[in-house]
C-alpha cells in the first residue's frame, strides 16, 4: 500500500524564519536601501505550468501561511551568524533587518478563480498573487511566496508522493557531480516541494561532500553552498548568491533608459559592495549581447559611483569574477562568452555559473565544454534537487510547478525582461517592441525552452 505525503505536527510547514530565503534577496535589499529606499514597485505571480492548478483547499492554506509571515522576525542568533558569515551585509543593513516586520496584509493580494465557479474544496482554478509597496518593504516576499505556492500544491493537489529516499537521492546526484569535477551549489528554495524536502536535500549534498573528502580519490568537484540562508546556517555550509533580474529590470524602469540599464545596475552594485565582492554578473535581462556592451565599459572605484575613465579604470568584465547563465542555449552562451573575453584580452579563466533547469547530465556536458573553452564552470542546481519525486502509485514523475514572481513596475513605470529565450520574456507588447530597438535585442528560442513542460521528462 502506498504511503502518501504525510505532514505531521513535528514537520515545520510554511515559512518560520526570515532567513528561509535566497541570499540574493538580502544582498539586493541592501542595495535598494542605499539607492532606492522610497521607490514603489509591484510584482506579479506567473504559473508557467497553467495546466497544474491549485484547488480551493490549497488556496485557503496558502492565504493562512501568507498571513503568518507577519510573525516572522530575525533572531539574535541569526543576526550574529549573518554578521560573521556575510561581511558584505553592513551593520546598518543588519540593524534594518532587526527592526523589519513583514506586512502581508498591506502588501499582498491573493485571489482564486475556480473553474465554473465551483465552491467545493477540491475545485481547481487560477491563483493570482500581486505584491505592491515600497521596494525595500516588498523585496523579501518573492521567495517565500513561491515556496508556499509549491508547498500548497503538493500538500493538497498532488499528494501521490512521500519524503522517503530524498536525502540519499540528493547525495547520489551530488556524488556523481563531484566525481566528474563539478563545482555545485543548491539553488532550490523557490520551487521546493516543502521545507522538509529542502532540509533533507541539503543534508544529502553535505553528506556527499563529506564522503568525497574521505574517499581518497582526489575528486576535484566541490559543494560551494546553498542559496538558502537559513539552511546554510542550520547545516554549517556557505550561503551563496549575488543578484537577480529584478535589480536590472527595476533600474531600467526607474530610469526609463534601457540601453544604459545594465551599466547603471552594475555601477550601483559596485557602489554598494565594492569591486570584486558578490562579483558574478547576470547577463540576460535584456539579452546577453546588450549586456556585454556594458560589461566592457570601465567600472567605478571600489565603494563609490565616481565616473570611471576609459583606459584608466578596469572594466566590469575585469573586476567581476564571471557571469551567470540563466536562459537560452548554454552552449551558445559559452561560445558568446568565450568570444567576449577574448575580445577584451582577458586571459584568466573567468567563471560561468550555469543555473537554468540543470540535471546531472547537463552539468557534466557543460562542465566539459566550458573547461575546453578555457573558462571555469560552476553550477547552481535548484528544482532537480528540491522537487524531484516519483508518483508512488505509478512510478511516473511527479512534475514540479514552474512558477515565477517577477517585478512588473518600478518607480511608476512598467518593467520588461528580454531573456536569451523567448519563453522567459515579459512585458507589455508596445513597450517590449520599443525596448528591443533601444538595446538591439534579437528574438531567440531553443529546443529546451518549453517552460510549460520543462520538467515533464
Amino acid at each position: 500500500m502506498a504511503h502518501y505525503a504525510q505532514h505531521d505536527a513535528s514537520t515545520p510547514e510554511g515559512i518560520f524564519s526570515l532567513l528561509d530565503t535566497d541570499l540574493y534577496k538580502l544582498t539586493m535589499q541592501r542595495a535598494v536601501l542605499k539607492y532606492y529606499p522610497n521607490t514603489q514597485v509591484a510584482y506579479k505571480f506567473t504559473n508557467r505550468t497553467p495546466h497544474m492548478q491549485l484547488n480551493r483547499r490549497a488556496y485557503n492554506w496558502l492565504t493562512t501561511q501568507v498571513k503568518k509571515l507577519e510573525n516572522v522576525i530575525i533572531t539574535e542568533e541569526e543576526l550574529t551568524w549573518l554578521k560573521k558569515t556575510c561581511p558584505f551585509l553592513s551593520q546598518e543593513y543588519l540593524d534594518y533587518l532587526k527592526a523589519l516586520r513583514l506586512n502581508p496584509d498591506k502588501h499582498i493580494e491573493i485571489n482564486f478563480a475556480a473553474k465554473d465557479h465551483a465552491e467545493d474544496d477540491d475545485a481547481v482554478g487560477d491563483v493570482d498573487v500581486i505584491t505592491k509597496g515600497l521596494w525595500k518593504d516588498t523585496i523579501l516576499f518573492e521567495t517565500p511566496l513561491l515556496a508556499l505556492v509549491s508547498e500548497a500544491y503538493f500538500k493538497f493537489v498532488d499528494k501521490d508522493w512521500n519524503h522517503d529516499g530524498q536525502r540519499e537521492s540528493a547525495k547520489q546526484k551530488a556524488l556523481q557531480l563531484l566525481e566528474n569535477g563539478c563545482v555545485i551549489s543548491e539553488f532550490g528554495t523557490r520551487r521546493r516541494r516543502d521545507y522538509k524536502t529542502h532540509a533533507l536535500v541539503v543534508q544529502g549534498i553535505a553528506d556527499a561532500q563529506k564522503e568525497a573528502d574521505a574517499n581518497g580519490k582526489g575528486w576535484k568537484g566541490k559543494v560551494t553552498g546553498t542559496s538558502n540562508v537559513h539552511l546554510a546556517m542550520r547545516f554549517g555550509i556557505n550561503p551563496v548568491g549575488t543578484v537577480a533580474h529584478e535589480w536590472f529590470m527595476a533600474i531600467a524602469a526607474i530610469t526609463d533608459n534601457y540601453a544604459a540599464a545594465n551599466e547603471v545596475a552594475m555601477q550601483k552594485w559596485v557602489g554598494t559592495f565594492g569591486r570584486g565582492v558578490l562579483a558574478i554578473a547576470l547577463t540576460d535581462t535584456f539579452g546577453t549581447p546588450a549586456f556585454f556592451k556594458a560589461f566592457a565599459k570601465p567600472a567605478p572605484k571600489s565603494g563609490t559611483t565616481d565616473t570611471p575613465v576609459a583606459g584608466q579604470d578596469p572594466t566590469y568584465a575585469q573586476i567581476f569574477n564571471g557571469v551567470r547563465q540563466d536562459s537560452g542555449d548554454p552552449l551558445e552562451f559559452l561560445k558568446l562568452t568565450q568570444a567576449f573575453y577574448k575580445s577584451q584580452n582577458i586571459t584568466e579563466a573567468k567563471t560561468i555559473v550555469y543555473s537554468d533547469s540543470l540535471n546531472v547530465q547537463k552539468c557534466i556536458t557543460y562542465q566539459r565544454a566550458t573547461l575546453a573553452a578555457g573558462l571555469t564552470p560552476s553550477f547552481g542546481i535548484g528544482t532537480f534537487f528540491t522537487n524531484d519525486f516519483k508518483r508512488l502509485s505509478s512510478g511516473d514523475k511527479s512534475v514540479p510547478l514552474n512558477i515565477v514572481i517577477k517585478i512588473t513596475e518600478a518607480g511608476g513605470r512598467p518593467a520588461v525582461k528580454l531573456s536569451d529565450d523567448l519563453g522567459k520574456n515579459m512585458g507589455e507588447d508596445e513597450l517590449v517592441k520599443r525596448i528591443k530597438k533601444e538595446v538591439g535585442y534579437t528574438d531567440k528560442s531553443w529546443d529546451g525552452g518549453d517552460e510549460a513542460h520543462r520538467w515533464d521528462k
